[in-house]
C-alpha cells in the first residue's frame, strides 16, 4: 500500500508545472488580464517633410486604471523616460491619440532626417509600481527621393532613370516629371522611367515623386543628349538687294551637341571649299559670285548642310533695261504715228475716189472721149502730139490760157468743171 502512495506522489510531481509558470497563471487568474503593447508596424519608412502615423493597441490588468500614456524615444536603462511632446525638438510636431478600445497613435509632422529613432509607447496606471513600456517600439527611417541616371547619352541609345530611396516605402506609386511637367507618354515601371530610343528632345531636367506626396519631389537631374547638327541655317548680311561692288557676309548656325566644331563653305559647281569658319565674307562682290552656297556643319556625331542663294545685281543689267525700255517706247510711238498717217491717207484716197466716180457719172460722153484722147498720145496723130509738146515748151507753166491746161483739166460736160481756172 505504501509503495502505491509513493508512486502516485512521484507522478504528480512529474506532471506539475514549473514554479514560475504557476506564479504567472496565478497572477493572470487573480488580475484577469495581462499587459501587452502591439504595434501595427515595427519599422516605417517616411519621406522627408511628410507626415507619419505610428499605430497600435494595448491591454492592461483590469484592476488597474490608466492615468497617462505618452510616447518617448530610444529607451536607455536607468534614464528617466521623457514625454516626447515636452521636448522642444518635437514641439508642435507631435500629437498623441488613444480611445476606449485601447487603440493608440502617434502623428509626427514635417519628418526630418534627425527623427530617425525608435519610438515607444508608455502606460502609467493608478498604482506607482504598475507601469508598462512597449519596447521594442517602432523604428523610423527617413528618406529623400533622388534620380539615378546617366549624365549623358547619345541619340538612338536607350536610357533608364531610377527614382531611388534609402529605405522601402509602403506601396509607393512613382510619378515622373520633365522640366516640371508630369510625363504621361513614357514607359514607367515601378520606380523606373524607360527611354526606349533617346532623341535630342529627351534632353532636359527630370525629377520624381510619390503619389499622395507630389509636393515632396526629388532634386532635378539633368540629362544631356549628344546628337549630330540639326536645323542648320544660313543668313546673309546685310540683307536686301546685293549690288556689284558691295560686300556680304554669310553666317552659319546649328544646334548640335556637342557644339559644331567645323564649318566649311562650298559653292555649287565648285570642287573645293571656298571658305571655312562660322562666317564667310565676300569683298567687292561681282556677278561671278552669283550662285548657291553650302555651309557644312560638323561635330563628333555627324554633319549637315545648310544652303543660301546669292544673287548679284549688276549695273549693266540696269542700263540695258533702260535702253530696251527706250527703244520699245520709241518704236511704239513711231508705230502709232505711222498708223495714224496710213489711216488718214486711206481715208483721203477713199473720199477722192468717191468724188471722181460721182463726176464721171455726170460727165458728157463726148467730153470723156476728148479727155481720153488728150491723155492718151497714142490716140492722136503725130502732128497733134508734136503741136501739144511745142505748146508746153513755149508757154509758161502758170499760164491759165494754155490749151493743154484747158484740154486736160477742163473737160466739157453739163456746164460742171472739176477744177476751174477762173
Amino acid at each position: 500500500m505504501l509503495k502505491i502512495l509513493q508512486a502516485a506522489v512521484m507522478r504528480s510531481l512529474r506532471t506539475a508545472p514549473p514554479l514560475p509558470l504557476v506564479f504567472l497563471l496565478m497572477t493572470a487568474g487573480a488580475f484577469g488580464t495581462e499587459w501587452s503593447v502591439k504595434y501595427n508596424q515595427q519599422e516605417i519608412c517616411a519621406l522627408k517633410g511628410s507626415t507619419v502615423f505610428m499605430n497600435g493597441t494595448f491591454t492592461h490588468p483590469k484592476r488597474l486604471t490608466v492615468n497617462e500614456t505618452f510616447w518617448f524615444i530610444d529607451p536607455v536603462k536607468g534614464v528617466e523616460l521623457t514625454d516626447l511632446s515636452k521636448e522642444w525638438v518635437y514641439s508642435g510636431r507631435v500629437k498623441f491619440f488613444t480611445d476606449d478600445q485601447k487603440h493608440f497613435s502617434l502623428k509626427l509632422s514635417d519628418v526630418m532626417k534627425k527623427d530617425e529613432h525608435q519610438f515607444c509607447f508608455r502606460i502609467i496606471t493608478n498604482e506607482e509600481k504598475e507601469r508598462w513600456t512597449g519596447c521594442p517600439g517602432v523604428q523610423l527611417r527617413v528618406t529623400e527621393l533622388h534620380v539615378e541616371a546617366p549624365e549623358e547619352v547619345t541619340e538612338g541609345e536607350t536610357a533608364d532613370l531610377t527614382c531611388k530611396t534609402t529605405c522601402s516605402l509602403t506601396d509607393p506609386t512613382f510619378i515622373w516629371y520633365k522640366n516640371g511637367r508630369p510625363l504621361t507618354t513614357k514607359t514607367i515601371e515601378n520606380n523606373q522611367l524607360h527611354l526606349q530610343t533617346v532623341s535630342s528632345e529627351d534632353a532636359g531636367s527630370y525629377s520624381c515623386a510619390v503619389g499622395g506626396s507630389q509636393h515632396f519631389r526629388s532634386t532635378a537631374h539633368s540629362l544631356r543628349v549628344r546628337y549630330s547638327p540639326k536645323r542648320v541655317s544660313v543668313s546673309i548680311s546685310p540683307s536686301g538687294e546685293i549690288v556689284e561692288g558691295s560686300s556680304v557676309t554669310l553666317t552659319c548656325s546649328s544646334d548640335g551637341n556637342p557644339p559644331v566644331k567645323n564649318y566649311t563653305w562650298f559653292k555649287e559647281g565648285g570642287a573645293s571649299p571656298v571658305g571655312s569658319g562660322h562666317s564667310y565674307s565676300i569683298i567687292n562682290i561681282t556677278a561671278d559670285h552669283t550662285g548657291l552656297y553650302f555651309c557644312e556643319a560638323q561635330n563628333d556625331h555627324g554633319a549637315l548642310n545648310g544652303t543660301v542663294m546669292v544673287t548679284v545685281k549688276t549695273g549693266g543689267s540696269v542700263v540695258l533695261y533702260s535702253v530696251v525700255l527706250s527703244v520699245v517706247v520709241g518704236v511704239s510711238l513711231c508705230g502709232n504715228a505711222a498708223l495714224l498717217t496710213v489711216v488718214f491717207w486711206m481715208r483721203g484716197k477713199r473720199q477722192k475716189r468717191n468724188l471722181e466716180e460721182q463726176d464721171d457719172e455726170n460727165a458728157d460722153p463726148k467730153a470723156q472721149d476728148d479727155t481720153y484722147t488728150a491723155l492718151q498720145p497714142s490716140a492722136r496723130s503725130s502732128d497733134d502730139v508734136y503741136h501739144t509738146l511745142a505748146a508746153v515748151q513755149s508757154s509758161s507753166p502758170d499760164d491759165p490760157n494754155r490749151e493743154e491746161y484747158k484740154t486736160m483739166y477742163r473737160p466739157k460736160g453739163h456746164g460742171q468743171n472739176i477744177l476751174s481756172s477762173d
